[in-house]
């Protein structure tokens, strides 16, 4: 066992190497995808065999102005590749144009990254109603809006991959990034519902927490921070989440610069307080209903009213 970035443990593998992951034959839209993550999504899925559609509105990290040239710049490159690719400018509001692209030039779409987002940092004192429609809704009703659009298809072919990009805010929070968080956090919750709703299809839907560099993060972390962060440690967990051999559903991952993670919820085991209890029970109870000695992961909202239910019925034993 050898010692990885910042100590952790690595373990190299001496078997037979795997048979490469191939998307030949399957259709890609990735939003956002004229440059950072995006565009190391949409350049990497080509060159396994996608078509891909590339959307970018063009605008800058704060969410103003709009070009094409973001979008036609990546699919010039990924058709010089001998690839299959299209360009899409709509603002991911229009999720239906963005699928409707793909449609027309491919015919279906097996694939969605909702990767397209932008950022307007400020305290919560300071924000503005507008800071806070705005984010809200390019990155969570942008998210619903392409899901949206794409879900028929998917579910009519019976297959379908949705990696909808987080946030480590959204799991923990963020001092100025009030708007930010709450719109991430949604998307964590919007892909575990639709994970339930889709998986009978074989429609898979899962979040990842990306730690790279972007055009949003390069404004707010140090340079050698962002060297250690590279765009293309992301790719392959993203890719691997699209691809027809995962099984993965319903997954929050965070990853960055080699390292991976599942995020999962833990619940303290909890305590009853019977009959008409008062503030002040809860006050004398406090400390055991945060007592992690003993916890519990969840992974459905049934199992919170059976925890709560066989609490119940232990404390009459």
């Amino acid at each position: 066992m050898a010692q990885g970035v910042l100590g952790q443990s690595t373990l190299r593998c001496a078997c037979t190497p795997p048979m490469p992951l191939r998307f030949d034959g399957k259709v890609a839209v990735v939003t956002g995808a004229g440059g950072g993550l995006g565009k190391a999504y949409a350049i990497a899925l080509a060159q396994r065999g996608a078509k891909v559609v590339v959307n970018d509105l063009g605008g800058s990290h704060s969410g103003s102005g709009a070009s094409t040239r973001a979008a036609d710049v990546v699919v010039e490159e990924l058709r010089a590749m001998g690839a299959s690719a299209e360009a899409n400018y709509n603002s991911v509001e229009d999720g239906d144009k963005i699928i409707e692209t793909a449609i027309q030039a491919f015919g279906r779409v097996d694939i969605l990254i909702n990767n397209a987002g932008i950022l307007r940092d400020v305290s919560f004192a300071k924000m503005t109603e507008n800071d806070w429609d705005l984010i809200n809704t390019v990155h969570l009703k942008g998210v619903y809006k392409c899901t949206k659009a794409a879900w028929p298809h998917m579910i009519q072919h019976g297959f379908g991959r949705i990696v909808n990009v987080t946030s480590a805010a959204g799991v923990y929070g963020n001092f100025g990034q009030v708007n930010y968080s709450t719109a991430k956090s949604g998307i964590m919750g919007f892909t575990k519902s639709c994970a339930l709703e889709g998986a009978r299809k074989n429609v898979l839907s899962n979040c990842i927490c990306p730690l790279a560099q972007s055009r949003m993060t390069e404004t707010v972390l140090p340079k050698d921070m962002l060297d250690f962060l590279k765009p293309g440690a992301i790719v392959p967990v993203v890719l691997f989440m699209c691809h027809e051999s995962s099984g993965a559903n319903g997954e929050i991952i965070e990853a960055g610069g080699g390292w991976h993670a599942k995020i999962r919820v833990e619940r303290a085991k909890g305590t009853y307080i019977p009959g008409e209890f008062s503030v002040e029970d809860v006050q004398q109870h406090w400390e055991r209903i945060g007592d992690f000695t003993e916890t519990q992961h969840p992974t459905l909202i049934a199992q919170s009213l059976i925890a709560a239910l066989d609490a119940a019925k232990a404390s009459k034993l």
